[in-house]
């Protein structure tokens, strides 16, 4: 067992300086964690909020400020920005950065995020994804000179960015591959309502169609799109809204159990190949592919911005205390705003197998589904009715407490002294 380290020389070091990784920070310290904690960027800046950038940051009169995320006073971050992880060598505990630069540590959570999917060919000029700060004042940029607007994708955020542009004056058309908008996340009843948002606001929205090809004028910008229904669709902008795929590439090779995510247990931390944990490393937000209670215990990576916030507090209690850590046992929750709608979610709508339509009002802003898995509750969403919600969010929190059990001590092998 290694020794316990003196509070001068406990490392803690988080990759990713995201929501996650800041809240993991703040947990630290909350616990009265008093040794060296790094975080590491890919990005030249601060952590910040990301949510806006696909709403008011696209709709901002004035060039936009960055949205910050509040810094409580005494976290004493050691910040090392625009310096994405390249590679780690768990059994070495030390992290590589794109300098050639070695970090090492005592403990390590990883918050690397997702990444947009891209295109599969390279695409004329005004093509664009959304991810980060820059990608967002490119699109802004982009389009207060556009007047026709193509989105590639029905999904969170490409309905988010159909809604911001079609309240600039934008002719929006949406392809989408599904049926309906949002329909493997939330069913198809709540996507067809979500369709009659888009089409009641204006938004020309084509399901079932997909880009085959983009089309380039002369002078290389986007012309274009030939469409898999036939149709060819002016555009001055696109908007690639693909999905995200786990940030996970640079632990390539290292040990650690990547699939869709950084596989782990129910304490979040990581996994190797053969199930084992490693004591020394958690996961948390976007690339954590974490079991679900709602879900029988299959590991999902859940994108969103409350499954972020409390997966840093547990990671990082794990890392402190490894052997009385909480299992993480949160119902997962999202929301989205399109077009004045508030959408609102608990559980995991996505896992259902029957949906049920409790009320339906487009006129009134009003709905209220409700979503099942062989007969047990799974999930619940609204529309104009957030109240709704708080029955059916503590219903689910007694499932996820009776599907995970007492509270147990992880097994924690060959771990390392408590840091």
């Amino acid at each position: 067992m290694t020794e316990p380290q003196s509070k001068d020389r406990r490392r803690l070091v988080i990759v990713g300086a995201s929501l996650a990784g800041l809240r993991a920070a703040q947990a630290l310290r909350a616990q009265r964690f008093t040794g060296t904690i790094t975080v590491v960027g890919d990005e030249p800046r601060l952590p910040y909020d990301r949510p806006p950038l696909s709403k008011q940051i696209l709709t901002a009169r004035e060039r936009p400020a960055v949205p910050e995320l509040p810094f409580p006073d005494g976290l004493d971050i050691r910040w090392r920005l625009g310096q994405a992880a390249t590679g780690l060598a768990p059994d070495a505990r030390t992290l590589t950065l794109a300098d050639g630069s070695e970090l090492s540590y005592d403990g390590l959570l990883v918050a690397t995020g997702a990444a947009p999917r891209t295109w599969p060919a390279p695409v004329p000029d005004g093509v664009h994804t959304l991810r980060g700060w820059r990608d967002a004042l490119a699109l802004r940029d982009e389009l207060l000179g556009a007047r026709r607007l193509l989105v590639v994708g029905a999904g969170f955020l490409g309905g988010e960015v159909a809604a911001a542009a079609r309240a600039r004056g934008l002719d929006v058309t949406v392809v989408e591959a599904a049926v309906q908008p949002l329909e493997r996340a939330i069913g198809a009843d709540a996507g067809a309502y979500v369709a009659a948002l888009h089409r009641e606001s204006g938004i020309d929205l084509r399901t079932g169609t997909t880009v085959e090809e983009f089309r380039a004028d002369p002078d290389g910008r986007l012309a274009g799109a030939r469409l898999s229904d036939g149709s060819y669709q002016q555009a001055d902008a696109a908007v690639l809204a693909l999905g995200s795929a786990p940030a996970t590439g640079w632990l390539a090779g290292c040990g650690v159990a990547v699939d869709g995510g950084v596989r782990c247990d129910s304490w979040l931390r990581a996994l190797r190949p053969d199930g084992s944990a490693f004591p020394d490393i958690t996961v948390a937000g976007d690339v954590a592919l974490a079991p679900q209670p709602l879900a029988d215990g299959e590991r999902m990576a859940l994108g969103h911005w409350t499954n972020a916030v409390e997966q840093a507090a547990t990671a990082a209690r794990t890392l402190l205390c490894p052997n009385s850590s909480r299992p993480f046992d949160t119902v997962p929750s999202f929301w989205s705003d399109l077009h004045g709608a508030g959408i609102r979610s608990v559980g995991l709508p996505s896992v259902a197998d029957e949906a049920t339509v409790v009320e339906r009002s487009l006129p009134e802003r009003k709905l209220e589904v409700v979503y099942h898995r062989r007969g047990r509750l799974v999930g619940a969403l609204t529309v104009g009715r957030p109240g709704r919600l708080a029955a059916h969010r503590r219903a689910l929190q007694r499932l996820v407490e009776a599907a995970t059990g007492p509270v147990a001590r992880p097994e924690v092998g060959a771990t390392v002294a408590p840091l």
